[in-house]
């Protein structure tokens, strides 16, 4: 490894950080803290219905050009693809309507009708609920899908 020179009253100042943010497992228990917290804000789906977030737009265009903040807004609205987070108690659990099982898993991609469930927003992020027949696809990569 190399050195960096610097002057000393740098180094100094330096040493003083490094000395008063040492303990750094009380910084990472705030933060596992806080990701819980965060965690537990997300609703307890129940019935048959589905907790999912939605993915995030994208910044740009293909060409590069940047996307104005009400397009990206419009697009996460309208998305027809949507992340599974949870499923609630009774989803997929009547066999007359689900007679080859469930639809889709917790972790899945899955593309639903534009505008389609209930919209709720989480520390800034998009979540839907929505119900469990609303699933019409799973998709593996949910890369270049977009409402036509």
């Amino acid at each position: 490894m190399s050195e960096i020179i610097a002057p000393t009253h740098i180094i100094d100042e330096q040493k003083k950080l490094a000395e008063r943010d040492a303990p750094a497992k009380k910084v990472k228990k705030v933060k596992k803290v806080e990701e819980i917290q965060t965690a537990a804000q997300l609703p307890e789906v129940k019935g048959f219905r589905i907790l999912c977030a939605v993915p995030q737009v994208e910044g740009t265009y293909d060409s590069g050009i940047v996307k104005a903040q009400k397009t990206k807004s419009i697009e996460e609205i309208s998305t027809v693809v949507l992340f599974v987070m949870k499923l609630g108690d009774m989803a997929y659990i009547d066999e007359q309507r689900f007679p080859t099982g469930p639809w889709c898993k917790e972790g899945d991609f899955v593309i639903t009708r534009a505008y389609s469930g209930t919209r709720i927003r989480i520390h800034g992020r998009e979540f839907r609920i929505i119900n469990d027949d609303t699933v019409e696809a799973v998709v593996d990569d949910p890369r270049g899908y977009e409402r036509a």
